[in-house]
C-alpha cells in the first residue's frame, strides 16, 4: 500500500512539473495561421494588415473558386461572373460581378457568399461586392475548362 502511495505522489509531482513544459513546447510547435485570423475591437484591422500584408490577388481568386452557382455546379469565377477584382494596400477589396440572368432568384445570397469567402482571405479588412449587368454575361465569358466540363465546346 505504501508503494502505491509513493508511486502516486511521484506521478503527481512529475505531472506538475512536466505538463506545463509540454504545453509550452506544444504551443511553440503550432504552425502560425496563414489565412484565417479573426479579430474584434479597435485597432485590430491594422494588426491583420501587419501580420498578413495586403490581400493577394491569387488568394482572392482561390476564395472565389469556392463559391458555386447554385444552379450550375461551377464556381462564380470560372463561370466568368467576376468582372473586376481590385484589392488595395489598405486591405479593402472591391469586386464587380454579374449574374447569369438579371432575374436570378439567388442574387442577394450569391453576393453575400462572395463577400464572406473573400473576407476570409488573409489581409482583407473589408470587401464590397457590386452587382453589375454591363456587359451582359454570356457563355463566352466562361473559362475553356468550364465550357468543356459543361459540354459547350
Amino acid at each position: 500500500m505504501e508503494t502505491t502511495r509513493n508511486a502516486t505522489t511521484s506521478l503527481a509531482a512529475y505531472v506538475r512539473t512536466r505538463v506545463p513544459q509540454t504545453r509550452q513546447v506544444a504551443e511553440r510547435l503550432q504552425p502560425r495561421p496563414t489565412r484565417h485570423f479573426l479579430f474584434s475591437g479597435h485597432g485590430q484591422s491594422e494588426a491583420v494588415l501587419s501580420y498578413f500584408g495586403p490581400p493577394k490577388l491569387d488568394e482572392i481568386i482561390a476564395a472565389l473558386r469556392t463559391v458555386f452557382d447554385p444552379e450550375i455546379p461551377v464556381s462564380v469565377y470560372d463561370l466568368g461572373l467576376i468582372y473586376r477584382i481590385e484589392p488595395s494596400d489598405a486591405g479593402a477589396v472591391e469586386i464587380d460581378m454579374t449574374l447569369t440572368a438579371p432575374g436570378c432568384p439567388v442574387a442577394g445570397t450569391m453576393l453575400e457568399m462572395v463577400k464572406t469567402a473573400v473576407s476570409a482571405v488573409g489581409g482583407v479588412r473589408a470587401c464590397q461586392v457590386n452587382l453589375v449587368f454591363d456587359p451582359p454575361w454570356d457563355k463566352s465569358l466562361m473559362s475553356e475548362e468550364t465550357q468543356l466540363e459543361l459540354g459547350l465546346l
